[in-house]
């Protein structure tokens, strides 16, 4: 197992080099398969680890996520940044807990829990105060900074641009405006910035296209966690209404050499 230091820079590293995906697991043993796929790095879902703990995204507790964290760094070799929605009421201190958890990265974000953006100036004190604390760790930590206006009801691209550009002035390492659905936007929003830009994936966009218009890294949030259950609830409702087990067939191997893989 590589030590949390030698994770930091391996991160870090990836952001100097070609673009790559960063998925998002709900739990350890998605964490796995998604390395035992290749995968280079990892990201939490807010969203995926409430819906594992039968709650709606934003019911999470920090000492939760910690210990979500602390698991995901055990269970895997790759390198975890984790979804820090709002700082949780104390951004250093959540940049600070994960990162004792095992964590080399973190996001933080200017939507409030209560239902509300935060004030430009306000998010960027935010944020500098989470860079402060992750410059504190010795050892890399990649800072990741998002301007939340696309998906909370409120898509000024002109908005989102200066946020993005303010929270890389306050010293964040890594761009992310969840909720840009079109190629123009996220060339715009690339072509502002200095830093990497993170792009949500969603529907309607490829790998290619994304990559082409100057992001370096893709996560798809809590994504693949409704995939899976997306197909577990029709494979559960064909057994309840037809009483056919055929679904219940076969397994792929990915998931036996997941497990075996530690």
């Amino acid at each position: 197992m590589a030590t949390q230091a030698e994770k930091g820079r391996a991160f870090a590293a990836l952001h100097e080099g070609e673009p790559f995906l960063i998925p998002n697991p709900w739990d350890t043993g998605s964490a796995r398969v998604l390395e035992a796929l290749g995968f280079p790095a990892l990201a939490t879902t807010s969203s995926g680890l409430a819906f594992t703990l039968g709650r709606l995204d934003g019911g999470v507790t920090l000492d939760e996520i910690v210990e979500h964290v602390a698991a995901l760094a055990e269970a895997t070799s790759l390198p975890v940044s984790v979804d820090l929605e709002d700082g949780l009421g104390d951004a250093p201190l959540a940049v600070r807990r994960v990162a004792e958890a095992g964590a080399v990265g973190g996001s933080i974000e200017d939507f409030e829990r209560a239902g509300s953006l935060l004030p430009r100036d306000e998010a960027v004190e935010r944020v500098a105060a989470a860079v402060e604390a992750a410059r504190s760790l010795g050892f890399p930590f990649m800072l990741t900074a998002r301007a939340e206006n696309h998906i909370r009801g409120n898509p000024d691209l002109d908005d989102t641009i200066a946020r993005l550009q303010a929270y890389e002035e306050a010293g964040a390492d890594v761009l992310y405006a969840p909720g840009l659905r079109t190629v123009d936007e996220i060339r715009a929003v690339c072509g502002a910035v200095g830093k990497s830009v993170n792009v949500l994936g969603l529907p309607g966009l490829t790998v290619a296209e994304i990559f082409g218009a100057g992001a370096q890294r893709i996560s798809v949030g809590g994504g693949l966690t409704w995939v899976a259950m997306n197909a577990f609830v029709d494979a559960a409702t064909s057994i309840r209404d037809s009483g056919d087990l055929s679904v219940l067939a076969g397994c792929s191997p990915v998931l036996g050499d997941a497990l075996r893989q530690r």
